[in-house]
């Protein structure tokens, strides 16, 4: 990257960071189980409400009891299970006509991180309906309050239930891009582990990791806070813990509730802090064919941090060491690949591929300048990639 462009995205980063203290951030009021959903319904006066889900959550029965217990409160909720990998607009208009076809006042999202995603632009639609998606991409384009949104999530990864992010993919030009607006952090979420059980090994492993690359890009990259620095340790260390349990045993529901609140720890760091390059790549990844986020992160987690080099050394050296990877007197550099060699390890011990199938050489630099409008200047990033130096990422992780 050009020194002139550098200095911009220092000075804009700086400027966040000095407004970040006045920022709304807040997050949301935790739920004892999806049993309580419904009195939360009831104490707000709502008494129609739609379930924003997918078609293999639903089909697993997992969102039968809380459908149940809404019917005994009385409230009326309609269902929409279309939501897809990587949501679309089109994905979130179809919501959006069934919410207000039904007379819906909340919004309850059941589901892995499409499914936030989709509840979330839904919300955004209903709370600005003059605006369409593309005009709210980017950073707070959404000023007015959603309604009342409830988030429940099936995976430990996503971390969506405490962001200020919705990620949505134009279905005609494949362009993955991120709406950044305070609104959209839930009001209520639900750490149910019991809806996690029956997560398979390869969605635990992947989502699981996504955690853990929110939780690494927050604290490596320049606009951390006490809490975010102390959340994302904290989030790794369970991580470390648990994972690989919960990857091994499905039904171990220590693990899984351990891992949900690594996920949400993850993006109480993230939301505040943002995430760095992995993502960039992974969206565009994502919406070009349709990768699954989780598993772009894990794949690419490894590869970008040891492309960042002795510029990221000090602060992996940090996580090594807090989380007891390594001793406290360890050497910086030795501590630092001792992190990495650690990710590498997890990822091989669940079988999650060192590259990623399907990525065209003719796509590399269309999705590398994606990469790079979404993260410049806005990630905090331990070192500055242009377009041109993002296409080594790609080749990094292209099945050979």
């Amino acid at each position: 990257m050009n020194v002139l462009r550098k200095i911009w995205c220092r000075t804009f980063q700086t400027g966040m960071n000095i407004v970040l203290p006045l920022m709304p951030y807040r997050e949301p009021k935790l739920l004892e189980g999806v049993k309580a959903i419904p009195a939360c319904l009831k104490e707000r006066g709502v008494d129609k409400c739609i379930l924003v889900t997918d078609k293999g959550i639903r089909g697993l029965g997992l969102t039968t009891p809380l459908e149940e217990h809404l019917r005994e409160m009385g409230i009326e909720c309609a269902v929409f299970d279309e939501t897809v990998a990587n949501p679309t607009i089109a994905n979130v208009e179809a919501a959006r006509k069934m919410y207000i076809e039904n007379g819906c006042k909340a919004i309850i999202a059941f589901g892995g991180g499409s499914s936030m995603d989709c509840a979330k632009g839904l919300g955004a639609r209903i709370a600005c309906p003059n605006l369409t998606l593309q005009k709210m991409k980017g950073i707070m384009k959404v000023r007015k309050k959603l309604p009342l949104l409830i988030a429940v999530p099936t995976t430990a990864g996503t971390g969506s239930e405490t962001t200020v992010s919705a990620v949505i993919t134009d279905g005609d030009t494949h362009f993955k891009y991120a709406i950044n607006s305070f609104p959209l952090i839930p009001e209520f979420a639900c750490l149910e582990p019991e809806v996690t059980l029956g997560l398979p090994g390869s969605l635990t492993s992947t989502t699981g990791m996504d955690a853990m690359t929110h939780s690494v890009e927050a604290f490596i990259g320049h606009a951390t806070t006490i809490k975010t620095r102390a959340a994302a340790i904290e989030s790794v260390r369970l991580i470390f813990e648990n994972l690989e349990k919960a990857y091994a045993n499905g039904q171990d529901r220590e693990a899984r509730a351990k891992m949900l609140r690594a996920s949400y720890l993850a993006g109480v760091a993230f939301t505040r802090s943002y995430v760095g390059y992995v993502h960039a790549v992974a969206h565009s990844l994502g919406g070009q064919y349709g990768i699954p986020h989780g598993l772009a992160n894990a794949v690419l987690l490894p590869h970008v941090l040891e492309m960042y080099g002795p510029t990221a050394y000090k602060k992996l050296a940090e996580l090594a060491k807090a989380t007891r990877l390594v001793s406290g007197d360890t050497d910086t550099k030795e501590a630092a690949e001792a992190f990495i060699a650690k990710i590498k390890q997890m990822n091989a011990n669940m079988n999650i591929p060192t590259t990623l199938k399907g990525i065209k050489e003719e796509d590399i630099s269309m999705m590398a300048a994606h990469a790079d409008k979404e993260g410049n200047p806005l990630y905090p990033v331990p070192v500055l990639w242009d377009r041109k130096e993002l296409e080594r990422v790609y080749r990094a992780v292209m099945e050979k």
